[in-house]
């Protein structure tokens, strides 16, 4: 089969169809891509193509509440600030290092009606002098593109109320977390409105919504079908309607919600995550034909060659079968991955994952 482009291989995997190999995509730490520079790669080298892997570009509105963004404290070791969504974090000077939320100004009902006023759909939410530089670079190279949404349980909790405000809100104010869903879908929704009306085109919606961690989801099915599934078919909806796809990234052990997941049309799923208790071979066995699988990868793994490999050859050519696969670790790629290591990894995806 002929060499495609991203966008010519995904559209295949979202058609269920057979492509000249499976798509490869993933992201690197700042870290990892710094110990590859080291390792031989050029300094200047979009690593996407030092690999020839794919492309997958993203096209971003801001629907924050736009707060002060300002430093409170910087020392030798960290920098305390707070964000545009209201968030007061530290910030490690640690590569690759994780924040520390301390505090959330939204984490009230009468606080959060106040932040609604501030989130008012406008033009200067988007940028489109980046669009105008480089969305005719990525049509004509045949990327995949993507319009990020952000609206759900994972914005609510991580950048703007606290995962125990909104958890307990879940059930003793469903009024308001419902509210606050339905809001920052509707402010994605009128951005991407915008661009949509301005004649760039995306081929699908990707958004954040981890609901799961080792093992188990945040919270049942139940309470799942009540207040946030609602919201992800109407996302799923616009996007159908539209004529694009619909991607949904949700980390953790999320098993037990494909079902609901799949009832209201999802068209993918990432990351898959292994190391929390997903089954990509179980989930290819029953949705493979309705669902696009797009992870599945360990990224504990991607360091031993000995173990991601053998894995990669074990298990590409099951998953990959009539399409529906792309293939990405199922967390990103730590600075543990040396540059050899990750070579062998694509090309033993490549090898496998052909047609």
């Amino acid at each position: 089969m002929d060499r495609m482009t991203s966008k010519e291989r995904f559209a295949r995997m979202f058609a269920h169809k057979e492509a000249d190999r499976v798509p490869i995509i993933d992201s690197p730490w700042a870290g990892t891509l710094a110990r590859w520079k080291r390792e031989g790669m050029p300094a200047d080298a979009d690593w996407r193509d030092f690999f020839h892997v794919d492309k997958v570009e993203r096209i971003e509105a801001d629907t924050s509440p736009r707060y002060e963004n300002k430093v409170i404290e910087e020392t030798d070791e960290f920098v305390i600030t707070t964000s545009s969504w209201g968030v007061t974090m530290k910030n490690f000077k640690v590569p690759d290092s994780t924040p520390e939320f301390l505090d959330y100004k939204v984490d009230t009902p009468e606080r959060w009606a106040e932040a609604v006023e501030r989130m008012t759909p406008s033009r200067d939410r988007v940028d489109w002098d980046h669009l105008r530089e480089n969305y005719p670079k990525w049509q004509a190279d045949g990327r995949w593109i993507e319009g990020l949404f952000w609206f759900g349980f994972d914005v609510t909790h991580s950048w703007m109320a606290g995962m125990e405000t909104i958890l307990i809100a879940m059930l003793e104010y469903p009024d308001w977390v419902r509210g606050m869903f339905d809001t920052f879908l509707d402010r994605s929704i009128a951005q991407f409105e915008m661009i949509w009306d301005e004649g760039y085109r995306f081929d699908s919606v990707f958004w954040y919504d981890d609901m799961g961690y080792k093992d188990r989801t945040f919270f049942s099915n139940d309470l799942y079908a009540e207040l946030l599934q609602p919201v992800h078919k109407r996302a799923i909806d616009w996007a159908h309607n539209h004529g694009i796809k619909a991607h949904l990234h949700s980390c953790g052990d999320i098993m037990t919600r494909v079902p609901q997941l799949v009832e209201i049309g999802l068209d993918a799923l990432n990351p898959i995550e292994i190391k929390a208790g997903m089954d990509l071979g179980g989930l290819k066995r029953d949705y493979g034909k309705k669902l696009v699988l797009h992870g599945g990868a360990d990224a504990l793994y991607l360091d031993k060659p000995d173990k991601i490999l053998p894995y990669i050859e074990a298990v590409l050519p099951v998953v990959k079968r009539d399409g529906g696969y792309v293939f990405s670790s199922d967390h990103s790629i730590p600075n543990t991955v040396s540059l050899e290591t990750y070579r062998a990894v694509v090309d033993a995806v490549k090898r496998f994952g052909a047609y």
